[in-house]
């Protein structure tokens, strides 16, 4: 493994680097949104979870851009909401998040959970595809697809005439932990060079005093918030950890002055299916 450090990049089928640390903004009031996000910024962070049902896509924008980093050094995601996932409405969805951002491009556009039916996820793919075409967005994927979604994905891609017309499937963002390691879908990306993002990835603070993570905090000198991250970095995933106190924010970037070995990881292996939030992932097809 290389060495990890806050600089630390993952390379996106499309070509783009993602930075391993990503500031999530899910709940972020939107009056906060911008100064947190300054502050992330000016820690080091340089990407940007946002959503459109986060409802802080412009402060969260303005917010980055305020830090006084250069765009081309930044990366901000957004995502088309659970009931937008169909061709038309996905289209507008990236028009808008262009719009109220005032950005020229967003670096990751997804779809946000895999609702809308067979038709209404490959056309809200679609629609994704061309907003690259056009320029409008760098790099695209999706969210809370489970390894049926992706393979009607995969399927419909191979049907199409061209690579441009298929769109190169980037990311998968969904809940990933010790208590939630989906090997299922993990492995289904890796083959497949899906970078694999997680949010919730400590666990919506529940399990700060767990017992598995007690020898770790004591090992390493360092918090059970710490050890859940370097799990994540160290699994190969982006990691997009949330907070609104300044001093957490800090915290959760102070990330790559241990490693956990072989032996801790090994000890992270709880075999169980525990989701700490919503589970789109095994949405039917027909959802």
């Amino acid at each position: 493994m290389s060495k990890l450090s806050i600089t630390s990049i993952l390379k996106l089928k499309s070509g783009y680097d993602i930075p391993a640390l990503g500031y999530g903004v899910y709940q972020t009031p939107a009056a906060e949104a911008e100064s947190v996000t300054t502050h992330a910024i000016k820690s080091g962070y340089r990407h940007v979870d946002s959503a459109t049902v986060y409802r802080n896509e412009q402060p969260s924008a303005s917010g980055m851009l305020a830090a006084g980093i250069p765009r081309s050094e930044l990366f901000f995601t957004s995502k088309v909401p659970p009931k937008d996932i169909s061709y038309t409405a996905a289209k507008k969805c990236v028009d808008k998040s262009l719009e109220v951002t005032g950005l020229d491009y967003i670096d990751l556009y997804l779809l946000h959970a895999p609702y809308g039916g067979k038709e209404g996820r490959l056309g809200a793919w679609k629609a994704l595809v061309e907003a690259v075409d056009a320029g409008k967005v760098r790099s695209i994927g999706v969210s809370n697809y489970g390894v049926h979604h992706l393979e009607e994905l995969e399927k419909w891609q191979q049907e199409q005439k061209s690579k441009k017309e298929a769109g190169l499937l980037s990311v998968n963002q969904i809940e990933l932990h010790p208590w939630l390691a989906r090997p299922d879908i993990v492995k289904w990306c890796q083959e497949r060079n899906v970078v694999l993002e997680a949010y919730s990835p400590l666990v919506r603070a529940t399990r700060n005093e767990d017992p598995l993570l007690k020898p770790l905090v004591k090992k390493h000198g360092k918090t059970s918030t710490q050890i859940l991250l370097r799990w994540g970095l160290q699994k190969g995933f982006v990691i997009l950890p949330k907070s609104v106190t300044p001093t957490r924010i800090e915290e959760n970037k102070e990330l790559y002055d241990f490693e956990l070995d072989a032996e801790d990881m090994k000890s992270l292996e709880t075999g169980v299916y525990e989701p700490c939030a919503w589970d789109p992932t095994v949405a039917e097809l027909e959802s």
